[in-house]
């Protein structure tokens, strides 16, 4: 079955730092733009970050609003995508999807992973 899973959400204080999972089964995320999007309570869904395919180096992308605080990295060999989340601020509260592909017309979406930046 192909599915899309993330993991590591959780309640952090601002200022703290998050890794978030994207596991894939089924298929190789080698091969594929992985994208990160998050959708905040009564907000449209935005995209956070972009991790290219091997095919196209792993370029990463980033939103304004996360650059320079949160990186997206692959592990091969384990068939995962993380985000790494630091310097987190309340804004940053949402459900955390991954996705596969850059834009938000991707076919596949992970269940999704609450982050809660409070203190």
């Amino acid at each position: 079955q192909v599915q899309l899973a993330e993991s590591g959400g959780g309640v952090v204080q601002p200022g703290g730092s998050l890794r978030l999972s994207c596991a894939a089964s089924g298929f190789t995320l080698d091969d594929y733009d992985i994208g990160w999007f998050r959708q905040a309570p009564g907000q449209v869904r935005e995209g956070v970050g972009c991790i290219r395919s091997v095919a196209y180096d792993a370029t990463t992308m980033y939103s304004d609003p996360v650059k320079g605080r949160f990186t997206i990295s692959r592990d091969n060999a384990k068939n995962m995508v993380y985000l790494q989340m630091n310097s987190l601020k309340p804004e940053d509260t949402a459900v955390y999807y991954c996705a596969s592909d850059c834009n938000d017309e991707a076919s596949l979406w992970g269940q999704g992973t609450q982050v809660t930046v409070s203190s």
